[in-house]
């Protein structure tokens, strides 16, 4: 393996958007929606209802993989933001890029987040010759632990850092594994790997966390080229720091695969200069301290922060088990030294003239358990907000939660007087691709077919017109849906008609399953409509009512306030049981069903509702 110098570790996330279009295609043309080609929107989620991958896909099988054909399936990703993880097949190799995880809906009580379905990889397990990870966020690494497990531990190829936080989640979900872990760490952009008929190869992409990089398939019959989570950091004259140029000259045919949530972002982003003047900016003229929430990963502005506020004489307390965690790992490889005179305990922040402390916590997406949730609640052990201090919001808005943050901002600036977000203040550089940003990769690429990924497919469609507008061939831009199957051949790319599975897989407390939408239902059940508990208790010989029956209500209706709906069900019940044949009554399973169905169907005639109806049958 040759040495070439490793991509710049920039820290930049979100979307800012900046100032007028420097994209001569700014406008929109709205008849476009006839366009061909592309894959099938699903659909929205309706009241009591799950998106349809849920509800169990028709599928039909796919065929095995033809020789001299390479497959490329997107397992995830390409309907969401998260669960990032797509399939690369040729014959008996497989290669498979990223294992990342999605966070829960709103209608999902008590998931704690939902992995890639890998069904399609049963009995193929021995073919995966390796997996690439581009990144080491969450949304592409999440899953690792789990579905590395699943798969028999086959290699795993990144650069250090994301090499570390992956050993770092595959020790936390079972310690005993990481001596399984099998890894070909990426040392060099010149390096290629051999994965079976697979040559892996590297390229420099700009991204939000440290050692982000792009990946180059090639194979007999053509090369892919996925860029990962990418942008183009931009001057102000709007030059770039990378070109993609080189990649023009990769195997044809090529396959572009770009993630593509910037695909209606116009403009520039904000420079880092920008960026860092205004921070220091605010942290020399705060009158009390200064709280900077943002993403965990944003190591290299974690590092600068440290470095402005010990030239300032401040004192930096971190806060966050990822940030924490994410620093220290960082500092192991050497890509980050704090001084240790700057760097104080949270919990002795105190100790400390309010104008001379920054805190730098987890938390700006309005995480439950997070840092700044904890201080914004009063729920922390040492800070509590103040008037005086000043809380920046350093990170953008992940798609899904605007609602979120839009509640913990409001609880900040009931408590403090200084609330600086993107809205306000350029405090944040994206680190998703603009629009001019897509075109000019295209451009330099020039690849022969075309393939939007990583994003909710009304991006994918945005960044597949885009390419149109640009007169990109739109026979040759794919958009794909999750589970879709696309085969490159020598009669080039064409999608099947069958898909592979992609529902919902769940983790929770409990473990891992993908029929877990069963127990969804019933909790959105219990939470739109209740419970009620119906007790009886029967002679186990007559059959005969013992006692009147129990009722029990608990988010249905309130008990004092509805006495004579409850004393209703009471009387149908002991009715139920006296036109009742006593020896049918002694069957518990039958007077169960029984309750069930017919109180069921009378709670509905008076109130219109359908709570949960629990009857539980006591004999003596």
């Amino acid at each position: 393996m040759t040495e070439q110098q490793v991509p710049r570790r920039r820290s930049h996330s979100g979307s800012q958007q900046r100032g007028s279009s420097r994209n001569s295609v700014a406008k929109v043309h709205r008849n476009r929606r006839s366009s061909s080609g592309g894959g099938q929107h699903r659909g929205g989620n309706q009241k009591n209802s799950f998106p349809p991958r849920f509800q169990g896909q028709s599928r039909v099988r796919v065929p095995e993989n033809a020789k001299g054909t390479v497959r490329i399936i997107p397992i995830g990703g390409c309907e969401e933001v998260g669960r990032n993880m797509t399939i690369f097949e040729y014959e008996n190799d497989i290669v498979i890029l990223d294992m990342g995880l999605q966070f829960p809906e709103e209608n999902m009580p008590g998931i704690d987040y939902i992995i890639p379905n890998i069904k399609y990889l049963e009995g193929k397990e021995k073919n995966v010759k390796g997996v690439i990870f581009s990144h080491g966020h969450l949304d592409h690494i999440g899953a690792a632990p789990i579905l590395l497990k699943k798969l028999g531990y086959p290699p795993v190829i990144g650069l250090p850092l994301t090499i570390e936080m992956i050993k770092h989640r595959v020790e936390d979900y079972s310690r005993n594994d990481l001596k399984l872990l099998k890894v070909l760490q990426v040392k060099s952009l010149k390096d290629k790997i051999k994965l079976g008929k697979f040559t892996a190869g590297f390229f420099q992409v700009e991204h939000s966390i440290m050692d982000s990089v792009g990946t180059t398939l090639e194979t007999p019959l053509g090369t892919i080229i996925h860029a990962g989570d990418w942008t183009m950091e931009r001057e102000e004259d709007g030059s770039t720091h990378v070109k993609y140029t080189q990649l023009k000259d990769v195997k044809r045919p090529s396959v572009l695969m770009l993630e593509s949530l910037g695909a209606i972002k116009q403009g520039r982003h904000a420079t880092h200069k920008e960026l860092y003047d205004n921070l220091i900016s605010i942290i020399q003229k705060a009158k009390g301290r200064v709280i900077i929430a943002t993403f965990g990963s944003q190591v290299e502005r974690v590092k600068w922060v440290i470095t402005a506020a010990g030239e300032l004489g401040k004192r930096v307390a971190l806060d966050g088990y990822s940030m924490k965690k994410n620093i220290e790992l960082a500092s192991k490889l050497g890509y980050i030294k704090p001084d240790k005179k700057t760097m104080i305990d949270i919990h002795k922040s105190e100790d400390y003239p309010d104008d001379k402390v920054v805190i730098v916590c987890t938390g700006a997406q309005g995480e439950e358990n997070a840092a700044l949730n904890r201080i914004v609640s009063g729920q922390h052990r040492t800070i509590k907000l103040k008037k005086t201090d000043t809380v920046i919001f350093s990170s953008s808005v992940i798609p899904g939660n605007e609602r979120t943050i839009q509640r913990i901002k409001d609880n900040i600036y009931r408590q403090a007087d200084h609330v600086i977000h993107g809205d306000l203040m350029d405090v944040h550089v994206s680190g998703h691709a603009t629009r001019q940003d897509i075109i000019d990769m295209i451009d330099q690429t020039k690849p022969d077919y075309y393939m939007p990924v990583y994003a909710n497919h009304f991006f994918l469609k945005e960044a597949k017109w885009l390419a149109e507008e640009q007169g990109f061939n739109s026979n040759k831009i794919f958009v794909p849906d999750n589970g879709s199957v696309f085969e490159l051949s020598s009669k080039g790319l064409t999608l099947r008609k069958e898909k592979v599975p992609t529902e919902y897989v769940f983790v929770d407390g409990l473990g891992v399953s993908d029929s877990q939408h069963v127990v969804l239902r019933d909790r959105q059940v219990l939470a739109e409509e209740g419970m009620i508990v119906v007790i009886t208790t029967v002679d186990s010989h007559t059959g005969q009512l013992v006692q009147n029956p129990d009722i029990i209500s608990r988010g249905f209706v309130f008990l004092k306030d509805n006495k004579q709906l409850i004393e209703d069900v009471r009387k149908k019940v002991k009715k139920m049981v006296v036109e009742s044949d006593p020896k049918t009554w002694a069957d518990t399973d039958q007077i169960r069903n029984d309750i069930r169905d017919k109180i069921g169907q009378f709670i509905f005639s008076k109130t219109e509702k359908r709570p949960m109806v629990l009857p539980v049958v006591i004999r003596v």
